[in-house]
């Protein structure tokens, strides 16, 4: 969507400044985290052509990710406007993210690799701007909407939500997973488990008997 000239006329010294900042700390992200502004994206997209490194991104404590996560696409800036000098600076992000990651099974909680890749289109709104009701230049039906806060939009987590969005809701190491003994913690898996052939408290098969005879 074309940036108007009124909107251009809008920005501030303050607003440019904050505009410098942001095409400096692109330069030298490093191991940074990356922040998207609106101001860096008035004159034109951009690019995402990314290898965020592992570690990078804190996801949950059964998940890990092995290796750079690569991501390619973009954010460019849509101005909504929603009356005559009210100008909403959405944000949409658009990529595809490719990688490894590694899970703990679900049964016996030993790591299992998982390989992943997914693409997504989402537009980023400043937060609270959605607070009092009216209508919206984007409605959820065409993309998922999402908020941003004062200071912009963390590229990291973006990809994080997604990312955890794409894995598999259970993961299991194998099909036939065997699990953990209930008793002594052993991965079953690996060796059978003494507890299997040990005789059973006589205690439980008293009372075994006597739900049978109640029955």
């Amino acid at each position: 969507m074309p940036v108007s000239q009124e909107y251009m006329d809008r920005l501030t010294h303050e607003t440019l400044i904050r505009s410098a900042s942001g095409y400096a700390s692109r330069e030298k992200i490093g191991s940074r985290a990356m922040l998207i502004t609106p101001a860096q994206l008035v004159e034109e997209p951009l690019e995402l052509n990314e290898a965020l490194p592992e570690g990078r991104i804190e996801y949950t404590s059964d998940i890990r990710q092995v290796g750079p996560l690569s991501l390619a696409g973009r954010a460019e800036l849509i101005v909504e406007h929603r009356g005559p000098k009210e100008f909403v600076e959405d944000i949409r992000l658009r990529a595809h993210f490719d990688g490894h990651f590694e899970a703990l099974c679900a049964r016996c909680l030993d790591p299992v690799q998982v390989p992943l890749k997914g693409d997504f289109d989402l537009i980023f709104r400043p937060e609270n701007v959605d607070a009092e009701t009216g209508e919206h230049a984007i409605t959820e039906d065409e993309t998922e909407i999402g908020y941003y806060e004062k200071s912009g939009l963390l590229l990291e987590d973006a990809v994080r939500e997604q990312v955890l969005l794409a894995l598999p809701g259970r993961t299991l190491c194998q099909e036939d997973c065997k699990g953990l003994c209930q008793q002594c913690g052993a991965n079953r898996n690996s060796a059978p488990c003494a507890c299997e052939s040990r005789p059973s408290d006589a205690r439980w098969n008293a009372l075994a008997g006597l739900a049978a005879h109640k029955a």
